[in-house]
């Protein structure tokens, strides 16, 4: 672990170059912050012994280039909304989509979630899956199971 003199130096000679790495790759001011500090403690944490000022500066850099990266392979990266706060929401929701999200909302939680985060947040079966800690073709299943109530709910044709 850094000392606490080692840790201030480098975060007033590296900072803003860190930052601007940030702000080129994730292009907005939170997400810079969040992996700013993610550099910096990773830093902190490692015992890594530096050759020159410049083998430093290229820790820094690959460091920081490789956090933004997985920052932006990340999950959870994509939009999401809390199922409680759905209700506040529905008000922006445009009027031919707010009839289907109330009806996926009454549906049993196990459909409501696949079909909710495949239609109204973009995820794919896929990555569903890996939220869920479910197969991929569990949610395949679970959306064709959900589409269908939704069909009866909202009064369309079904296969019946």
């Amino acid at each position: 672990m850094r000392s606490e003199k080692d840790t201030i130096r480098v975060i007033e000679q590296y900072s803003d170059m860190i930052r601007r790495i940030c702000l080129l790759h994730l292009k907005n001011q939170t997400d810079t912050e969040d992996v700013f500090q993610e550099v910096f403690l990773k830093y902190v944490l490692s015992s890594q012994p530096f050759e020159s000022a410049e083998h430093e500066k290229a820790w820094f850099i690959r460091v920081t280039l490789n956090t933004c990266k997985d920052f932006l392979k990340s999950l959870f990266r994509h939009p999401t909304v809390p199922f409680d706060v759905l209700s506040e929401e529905a008000a922006r929701v445009e009027p031919e989509n707010l009839e289907v999200l109330e009806a996926v909302l009454c549906l049993p939680q196990k459909y409501k979630t696949a079909l909710y985060l495949h239609y109204f947040e973009g995820y794919t079966a896929k990555e569903i899956g890996m939220l869920l800690n479910k197969k991929e073709n569990t949610i395949y299943s679970l959306l064709s199971r959900g589409r269908e109530l939704l069909r009866r709910e909202l009064g369309g044709n079904s296969n019946e």
